[in-house]
């Protein structure tokens, strides 16, 4: 067995599970709500915070790898914890896949020729094999490797802000026309929709909780030291590059950040390259944290006796080989398919619905808290509890009829698992 995951790596799992592309592209997507966009900022970091404290309450108690599911079983039984946990693992590494297509496409500019398709191809491959190897070679050297990416994906959110504050104009804050007639509840639920994708894997640092030091203490302290981190940095970098820019302008924007420092340097072409390096860089962080807590997650479900056996064997090192390469063998095709631009919109669709499935998630073990809180007669955990619920059904809520077919997929899938099981969900599970 491999040494343990201390508090360093821990805290960056969970800022590279939160940070990825999405902070480059969502200052675009945001900026027809105008000064909402902050507001909705602000109310998706509070309420990610709430949920950071729900899983890290969950884990002081219950320091078991993979995560949610455990939680689920402790408190719900075997087979609500299966079902949920088979879900979360299916959409953790199926969305995966998305920040390897990201990684790669932030590459073309420093590629004067550009990459074909069949070249871009070959580099998320080249990227997705490497990432697996090294989580295949040991959960330490995963962990210390996204401690290493954490501090590069500090570098433009540090610089960016101070280079483009200076520029700073509220009056670029502007709500587009298609917006105009929306009430401010609708507006803040549309913005808060969006904002909270960026704040999705609060809850990876538990996955890992049987490889890690004193995980009843070290885990807790991560995700809400390390939620607190990411929330700051959301709401400074989107508010430095939406005042900017105007918001008809960054509406349209394809490189949002980059665009904001062209307002104050110009166009220079050694920072586009550079900024485009690094947040190729980012990406690779957050693929790493996912890869390391989709196979957490797997491990732990075996572990449990919700997954084959197969699922939970490790090397000396105690990495979970079984469960990363089954993850590996699954996006090599989605990546394939991806190359088809018909397909990939399709695929790409089905990605962002994946988000949904991950506030089912929240959801469950949000209400397992409070079921706990409600035994121990705790008013101001029952209050965290309520509001965590209440902020992941009215996610659900503004969900359409298509996206909750496909979220339920995710988790329903899993009966054609069950017959599999059929000798060991009616056991008790396993003593950790």
């Amino acid at each position: 067995m491999g040494s343990k995951l201390g508090f360093r790596s821990v805290m960056a799992i969970v800022f590279g599970s939160q940070i990825g592309s999405g902070i480059f592209v969502l200052p675009a997507s945001l900026a027809p709500y105008g000064i909402y966009s902050i507001w909705g900022w602000i109310a998706a970091g509070i309420a990610a915070i709430l949920l950071a404290f729900v899983f890290a309450d969950l884990c002081s108690r219950y320091p078991h790898t993979g995560g949610p599911h455990a939680y689920i079983l402790e408190i719900f039984g075997k087979i609500p914890a299966f079902f949920l946990g088979w879900g979360y693992w299916l959409v953790s590494w199926i969305s995966s896949t998305v920040v390897i297509i990201s990684c790669v496409a932030y590459l073309h500019p420093l590629i004067d020729t550009g990459l074909s398709p069949l070249g871009s191809l070959l580099l998320e491959l080249v990227l997705l094999t490497t990432i697996v190897a090294v989580n295949c070679r040991s959960v330490e050297l995963a962990g210390h490797f996204e401690f290493i990416l954490m501090f590069i994906k500090f570098i433009p959110f540090a610089i960016v802000p101070l280079l483009v504050f200076g520029e700073f104009d509220i009056a670029n804050f502007e709500i587009a026309r298609q917006n105009a007639a929306l009430s401010p509840f609708e507006l803040m639920v549309n913005v808060v929709s969006l904002c909270i994708w960026g704040f999705i894997g609060v809850e990876c640092g538990t996955t890992p909780a049987g490889m890690v030091k004193n995980p009843s203490k070290t885990i807790p302290r991560a995700i809400i030291l390390g939620t607190c981190a990411v929330a700051i940095i959301y709401i400074v970098n989107s508010a430095a590059v939406m005042g900017v820019i105007p918001g008809k302008i960054l509406a349209t924007s394809e490189a949002p950040f980059i665009d904001a420092i062209t307002v104050v340097v110009g166009d220079n072409p050694l920072i586009w390259k550079t900024l485009s390096l690094i947040a190729s860089m980012i990406c690779v962080g957050t693929l790493n944290a996912w890869i390391l807590a989709s196979a957490q997650v797997s491990l732990g479900l075996a572990q449990d006796q919700l997954l084959p056996d197969f699922f939970a064997k490790k090397n000396k090192a105690g990495a979970p080989y079984a469960s990363i390469l089954v993850s590996f063998v699954g996006m090599v095709p989605i990546l394939i398919l991806t190359k088809d631009e018909n397909l990939a919109k399709q695929i790409r669709d089905i990605i962002d619905i994946s988000v949904k499935a991950f506030i089912v998630v929240y959801a469950a073990c949000s209400l397992a808290f409070l079921k706990i809180s409600l035994v121990e007669r705790k008013i101001w955990k029952c209050l965290v509890g309520i509001l965590a619920i209440l902020f992941c059904l009215l996610l659900l809520m503004d969900s359409d009829v298509k996206s909750a077919i496909i979220v339920s997929v995710f988790f329903l899938s899993g009966i054609f698992i069950l017959p599999f099981l059929k000798n060991s969900c009616g056991k008790q599970a396993p003593q950790r």
